[in-house]
C-alpha cells in the first residue's frame, strides 16, 4: 500500500499537470488538426522537381486582393469553419463563433480552450502566393487559394507562432516542433504545384533538405 508521503508526492504531481495543462503547455494532443492529409513524400519530391524556379517579385501586393474570408455555409465563414474542423468538442453560437473547445496546435505542441488564441496559417502565405505568380491571378482565384478548405492550407494554430511565421517559407521558418515538419513541408509543395506557383532557389534547396528525411 502506497505510504502517506508516496500518496501525496502524487496528488502534487497530479495538481501541477492540471495547471501546466490547463495553460496550454503539455506536448501530448487533446485535439488533433484535421489539416486535409498532404501527399506522400515521394509524391511531394516529384512536384517539387516540377516546379517553376524563379526569383520573387512582391511588386503591387495587398492581403486585400486576397478576399477572407469568406461564407462557407450559413452564418459560418472559413475561419470559424476551420476552428470547428481543427478543434475537439467546440460548441459554436448562433453566428457560429466557437465558445467553448479544445485546440492543438501542431507547430509548437501547444492546446488551448480559447479560439481567441488560435490563428487560422495559410501554410503557403498569401503574400508568398504573390511572390510566387498569383499576382498575375484573377480575384476569384486569389479568394479561392485564401479559403481553400479541399488542399492542405488552412490549419489551426497558436497565434503568436503564426504572426512569427509571417510570410517566410521554409528556407527561413519551420515548425519548432521537429515531428510536424514532414507534414508542413509535404503541404507547401502540394499547394504550390495544385496552384502552379513558382519557388526560389533557397526555398527549393530547404524542401529538397527536409523532404529528403521524410
Amino acid at each position: 500500500m502506497p505510504t502517506f508521503y508516496a500518496r501525496r508526492r502524487v496528488s502534487i504531481l497530479a495538481a501541477l499537470t492540471g495547471v501546466i495543462a490547463s495553460a496550454g503547455l503539455l506536448n501530448s494532443p487533446t485535439a488533433s488538426a484535421a489539416l486535409p492529409t498532404p501527399v506522400s513524400a515521394a509524391t511531394a519530391r516529384g512536384y517539387l522537381s516540377q516546379l517553376t524556379v524563379a526569383a520573387e517579385n512582391r511588386t503591387g501586393y495587398d492581403r486585400d486582393l486576397f478576399p477572407h474570408w469568406i461564407t462557407q455555409s450559413g452564418t459560418c465563414n472559413t475561419r470559424e469553419t476551420v476552428l470547428k474542423r481543427d478543434g475537439s468538442n467546440v460548441v459554436t453560437d448562433s453566428s457560429c463563433a466557437a465558445t467553448s473547445g479544445s485546440w492543438y496546435s501542431p507547430y509548437d505542441g501547444a492546446t488551448w480552450t480559447a479560439a481567441s488564441d488560435l490563428d487560422i496559417d495559410h501554410v503557403v502565405p498569401l503574400a508568398e502566393a504573390w511572390d510566387s505568380g498569383a499576382g498575375s491571378w484573377t480575384t476569384s482565384r486569389r479568394q479561392a487559394f485564401a479559403n481553400d478548405l479541399t488542399r492542405p492550407q488552412l490549419i489551426a494554430v497558436t497565434d503568436n507562432v503564426n504572426q512569427a511565421k509571417g510570410d517566410q517559407d521554409p528556407a527561413t521558418w519551420m515548425p519548432s516542433r521537429t515531428a510536424y515538419r514532414c507534414t508542413y513541408v509535404r503541404a507547401w509543395v502540394q499547394v504550390k504545384y495544385y496552384y502552379d506557383l513558382s519557388v526560389d532557389s533557397a526555398e527549393k534547396s530547404a524542401l529538397q533538405n527536409h523532404l529528403a528525411s521524410c
